[in-house]
Order: C-alpha cells, then structure tokens, then sequence
C-alpha cells in the first residue's frame, strides 16, 4: 500500500534551516508530481510546494515561501525533500507530503488533486 513518512521537523530560531524528507513506497515514485503542504492552529491546510514528476523539471511554490524553500526529488531513493531556509515564525506548522493523482497536473497547488497523504512532521520556529 501506498506509504508517505516525513521526517525532518524539529524546533528552529527564526532565520535558520531545516530540511525536511519524504520517503514514499508503495507505488512506482517517479510517475508522481509531489507536493508538500502545512496546517498551522487554527487554520486550514495549505499549499507550499510540489514538483512535477519523473525528473521534476518543475517545481511550483507559494508566494509566501518562493525563495526561502526548494523542493527536490531523488527518484532512486524515493524520497521527497523540502529544504527550508531563513524560516520566520509565521512558518510554524505541521508539514504533510502528498502524492498527486496523476502524473502531472495543472493543479498541484490545490489539496484536491492529491491522493495519498503522510502523517506530518511539526516544524516551529521561535522568535
């Protein structure tokens, strides 16, 4: 059965760094776009980044991230990675890994078009 299992999360002071990993099984990994998505307290779940599948020659971002994060895949270690720089406490969250429906969409920044979820990691960051 499909399996998506992040690690990585921890506790940061604001403008440090965190890397965060996805490792999938269960499914041929390379035919899927991924994406990554956070839920702060109180709010609801939210896009941050997805790329497309086989090389991930795309890759997509939330305004709010676009230059702080980079979305990477390594196809032969089925492992998605989220690399998470200058965090601000606005970015405290718990992180969930997605597996898109498809190989490739045109909607990678909506939940919906996501299939398969991990459990989350919790990422905060401190003042």
């Amino acid at each position: 059965q499909v399996q998506l299992v992040e690690s990585g999360g921890g506790l940061v002071q604001a403008g440090g760094s965190l890397r965060l990993a996805c490792a999938a099984s269960g499914f041929t990994f390379s035919n899927f776009a991924m994406g990554w998505f956070r839920q702060a307290p109180g709010k609801d779940r939210e896009f941050v980044a997805a790329i497309s599948w086989n090389g991930g020659s795309s890759t997509y971002y939330a305004n709010s991230v676009k230059g702080r994060f980079t979305i990477s895949r390594d196809n032969a270690k089925n492992t998605v990675y989220l690399q998470m720089n200058s965090l601000k406490p606005e970015d405290t969250a718990a992180y969930y890994c997605a597996r898109s429906k498809y190989g490739s969409s045109a909607k990678l920044g909506q939940a919906g078009e996501y299939a398969y979820w991990g459990q989350g990691t919790q990422v905060t960051v401190s003042s």
